[in-house]
């Protein structure tokens, strides 16, 4: 990874935050309304979680054939998927409530989806915000030596396959968090001190890693065994569960940078950026379905990536609304603003793009 940490640029077009933040603040206070989350998210958390949970009793207490397990279990991958862009993500953001104690338990449910976080908050809060789509920087360009995201990135002749394996490998995204990737995460921003809000210390970080790692194989996989469940059903459903979830997820955030539209860009020899953080944020961000109220309601706004990148303090509830005065305000700049009218059209732009990338980089 790059160690030099890259510094934005501080006199590039400062008109166009100066302009969108007092703009948007006009809204909330014209309107009367918080930039956190109201009975519309607090009524979706309970749907999600619904969806997430009762398929479990169901199999926990019902003794049912095995293609209906592995539909409950389909069925909680969606909900698992859905508290994550939802719940959490506004949770571990402080945008979910205006009271930092439901926030921090609304962020804790990343606990029941099997991550950690500490380790999100670093990785998402801090990496992917600050120094989002830079190469070495982001880690959410890191796929390993497996998938090419970036030009930036070493080609090797497989990835020439990439667009057609890679969609089939972002199911293993949480199924990866729950086994390997917390304790990698947890042992590397130790090392580099990197922390988000107070630093804990590492005795009390590695203390709730493990407990609750504990905790959440004897919920998901042990007391289904111990109730009757037979072991293999609880495996197999384990798997297909956040395999679903996985490839929702991955889905969500690739559409928002990695597509041809968006940019990688890198620090000069200074370490130092082109643009401001907020035009960098333009620049490596892209919509997708900003008008599908489906698509809007499920991903918990991550199709309004812009709006998020730019105000990760704002609930996801209000980024419709905001959006059109985000779009006006880059278009009077003179700036870009990626947006894919559609989801389908979203998909086959990053489809072509991991396609580009394994091209031989001579031949691209």
């Amino acid at each position: 990874m790059n160690k030099t940490i890259p510094t934005f640029a501080k006199q590039d077009n400062l008109k166009f935050f100066r302009t969108l933040n007092s703009r948007v603040n006009s809204y909330f206070k014209d309107n009367n309304i918080q930039k956190t989350g109201n009975w519309k998210l607090h009524l979706k958390a309970i749907i999600l979680f619904t969806v997430f949970l009762a398929p479990y009793f169901l199999i926990l207490t019902l003794d049912m054939p095995f293609w209906a397990h592995l539909l409950l279990t389909i069925v909680m991958g969606v909900g698992m998927a859905g508290i994550g862009m939802n719940v959490m993500h506004d949770g571990n953001h402080g945008s979910y409530s205006t009271k930092s104690w439901v926030n921090k338990i609304m962020g804790g449910s990343i606990y029941v989806l099997a991550g950690n976080v500490h380790n999100w908050q670093v990785q998402h809060n801090v990496l992917h915000h600050t120094y989002t789509n830079i190469h070495g920087h982001d880690e959410d360009l890191d796929a390993g030596r497996i998938i090419r995201f970036t030009q930036n990135a070493e080609w090797h002749r497989f990835h020439k396959f990439q667009h057609y394996y890679s969609f089939f490998l972002y199911g293993l995204l949480t199924f990866n968090w729950a086994l390997t990737t917390d304790f990698k995460q947890m042992k590397n921003y130790l090392k580099r001190k990197l922390s988000y809000g107070t630093p804990q210390s590492p005795t009390k970080l590695w203390t709730v890693l493990v407990i609750t790692k504990i905790i959440y194989v004897l919920i998901w996989m042990a007391l289904p065994m111990l109730l009757g469940v037979a072991w293999w059903k609880v495996i197999i459903g384990f798997f297909v569960m956040h395999y679903t979830a996985g490839l929702i997820l991955s889905i969500v955030f690739q559409l928002a940078h990695v597509v041809e539209e968006t940019s990688n860009p890198i620090p000069n020899e200074d370490g130092e950026m082109e643009n401001t953080w907020a035009i960098h944020q333009l620049y490596t961000t892209a919509n997708f379905a900003p008008k599908n109220k489906v698509v809007n309601w499920f991903t918990g706004g991550l199709n309004h990536q812009i709006e998020h990148h730019i105000f990760p303090n704002i609930s996801h509830i209000h980024y419709g609304k905001i959006a059109e005065i985000v779009k006006q305000t880059a278009i009077e700049c003179n700036l870009p603003y990626h947006e894919f009218k559609t989801m389908r059209g979203a998909v086959l732009a990053h489809y072509k793009h991991l396609r580009d990338l394994g091209m031989k980089p001579e031949m691209a």
